[in-house]
């Protein structure tokens, strides 16, 4: 272990690894839960739930043990929430993508990024956006996902006529929800560990008395069997959805290459520097040292997932909590990956969890993610225009990809406006210019 993971080196040691492993997988062990709601049946992207769950475990042991060996940085990798959200609403959605297409893309991607990241052209690309615009981003995103939860949770409608309001607050399964997202605020205010977990845990119990001891209808379903189960229906179908991706119009395609590729870069960096802030990685100009080798990681685990049948793989912000506790190295990150894999045999109480569980924890990762927006500053209008068309074009567009293009194409206006061309680094005219070029041909109907 010293040989391997420098221990001492590090200032840590074994027992230290092995609880900060073990807190970091309860911080983010919602996402077992999580992503086959957001993804599995009944979505627009309606895969197998069973499969999900196994493909979801596998790809974070595999993510989480790549960037702890490649890196011995104590990080966590998981199919991210975002990224679930572009998977579902973007390109199984609005693109009408079928799965197994959704997933090719997601492995193109993932094979672009390795290619990116091995010549060091990932990195040009991440530094030649604005640091304000990477903000931006991040907390578009974690609009977006709370707008999910607060949908989720039976909280909107617009059935009064506007655009959208607040819904009728009597439905057992929003009652429901609404004691998850009361029960969730506390235990995160009271800075309870894994308390994301814990919530889910808890609601999903309080759903259960009150759907079958009281008869309320909380979505739920029994399991036909408690025999833990794995289902690999889905390994493998990112290789037949080639044809129909490949079928698909050019801009369309480019289109979904677009924003794979925009919104795992900037998630990545995004977490992974905010991550080694905590840890103390950061050099003396902020930068982070080995960061090729972590984004190889990611970028090898986003291909591996898709192959498994999860979405884009990503490091997750929640490796902040066993950092918090002393991890210091990858030996944390064995142990997490491990509980990951252990995770699969679990699959029954799937069932049980219903989606008032999960949607006030979607509501609360996007305030996390929504975190970003202090780091912008509000009061150069040449900085708040672009930042403001991004943060809220997600949610209201409905699509992060439409959020980024257009930030990116209010950013390019204004520099133009001002005259400050040199400003602008000659990726993104070529970026600004692929998203103006899918828009005018969507709009003559091509």
């Amino acid at each position: 272990m010293e040989k391997l993971f420098k221990l001492k080196a590090n200032g840590t040691n074994i027992r230290t690894e092995i609880i900060a492993g073990l807190t970091t997988f309860f911080a983010m062990a919602y996402i077992i839960f999580v992503m086959p709601n957001m993804v599995g049946d009944g979505t627009n992207a309606n895969m197998p739930s069973v499969a999900v769950m196994t493909g979801t475990c596998l790809a974070a042991t595999v993510g989480t043990w790549l960037v702890g060996i490649l890196t011995n940085y104590p990080l966590a990798q998981t199919p991210g929430v975002g990224l679930a959200a572009v998977f579902t609403y973007t390109l199984c959605g609005s693109m009408k993508l079928s799965y197994s297409a959704a997933l090719s893309a997601v492995f193109i991607a993932g094979t672009f990024f390795i290619l990116l990241t091995v010549t060091g052209a990932r990195k040009a690309i991440v530094d030649a956006i604005p640091l304000y615009l990477k903000k931006a981003i991040s907390s578009g995103i974690g609009l977006f996902i709370a707008l999910l939860g607060l949908n989720n949770a039976g909280l909107l409608t617009n059935e009064a006529g506007t655009i959208i309001g607040l819904a009728r607050m009597s439905e057992p399964t929003t009652l429901l929800s609404l004691f998850g997202l009361i029960l969730t605020i506390v235990l995160v205010v009271r800075k309870v560990k894994a308390s994301l977990f814990i919530s889910i845990i808890v609601t999903s119990v309080v759903g259960c008395v009150a759907q079958f001891v009281f008869g309320a209808d909380m979505g739920l379903t029994v399991p036909e069997s408690f025999v833990p189960k794995l289902d690999f229906s889905t390994f493998g179908v990112a290789f037949t959805g080639f044809p129909e991706l490949f079928s698909s119009s050019v801009p369309a395609l480019v289109s979904v290459m677009i924003t794979l590729v925009m919104v795992d870069m900037f998630d990545t960096i995004g977490t992974l520097i905010g991550a080694a802030d905590r840890a103390g990685y950061l050099d003396e100009n902020g930068n982070l040292p080995k960061v090729e080798r972590a984004m190889l990681a990611d970028a090898i685990a986003t291909a591996t997932g898709a192959v498994l049948g999860t979405p884009t793989v990503t490091t997750c912000v929640e490796s902040s909590a066993g950092i918090a506790v002393g991890g210091r190295t990858g030996l944390a990150s064995m142990v997490t990956g491990l509980c990951f894999l252990i995770s699969m045999f679990f699959s029954p109480v799937l069932g049980f969890v219903p989606t008032g569980a999960t949607a006030p924890i979607l509501i609360v990762v996007g305030v996390m993610m929504s975190g970003s927006l202090k780091d912008i500053d509000w009061e150069d209008i040449e900085v708040a225009l672009p930042s403001f068309v991004t943060v809220l074009g997600m949610p209201v567009f409905y699509s992060i990809t439409d959020g980024i293009a257009f930030g990116f194409i209010t950013y390019f206006i204004v520099k133009l406006a001002k005259g400050k061309f040199k400003e602008i680094h000659p990726i993104m005219y070529v970026v600004v210019l692929l998203f103006i070029v899918k828009y005018v041909i969507t709009a003559l109907g091509y």
